[in-house]
């Protein structure tokens, strides 16, 4: 095909870039899964607020926070990710996988340190919080698990193999 890259070229593009990759997704990731986390729990159910042991103000100051900096890391992410497809190193598989780990890291941090270490919030003010948790944590796994998967089968050495065929 006429003004196709070399694969070659392709290939070590992709395995000089895949942790920047691997990054521009993570960092969507996060940013996405935190984005729905607020406007999703926060905003359409009012299930709780960042920041639930102050004034319901001090919550929804928090909650402004909260989705400012999770844009932050989703377009951080997007700039990375233009990046690496500028220099034409974009490998979406070992993307997603970062957008998985990223997704599933924010989630599972989320429902252990903000929900049960500090106290911050509770996914749910229900009598039984414990089917929530479940629900919450083993979603996070289930994405950390796919994003890991992923991520292990585009690592570098993988784009540095078809190079050296």
């Amino acid at each position: 095909m006429a003004g196709s890259p070399d694969p070659r070229t392709l290939w070590a593009a992709r395995g000089t870039y895949a942790t920047r990759t691997a990054w521009a997704g993570a960092l969507f990731g996060m940013g996405l899964v935190a984005f729905v986390d607020e406007a999703v729990f926060h905003q359409i159910l009012h299930w709780h607020h960042f920041y639930d042991r102050g004034t319901p103000a001090a919550g929804l100051v928090s909650d402004g926070l909260f989705h400012a900096f999770s844009w932050f890391g989703t377009v951080a992410g997007l700039f990375l990710l233009a990046d690496v497809a500028r220099r034409g190193a974009l490998w979406t598989p070992r993307w997603i996988g970062g957008a998985l780990l990223g997704a599933g890291a924010f989630q599972l941090y989320d429902g252990t340190i903000q929900h049960k270490v500090l106290g911050l919030h509770q996914i749910r003010y229900v009598d039984d919080v414990l089917p929530y948790d479940i629900a919450w944590n083993a979603i996070a796994v289930l994405l950390l698990a796919a994003g890991l998967v992923l991520v292990v089968r585009t690592r570098p050495a993988a784009a540095w193999a078809h190079v050296e065929r």
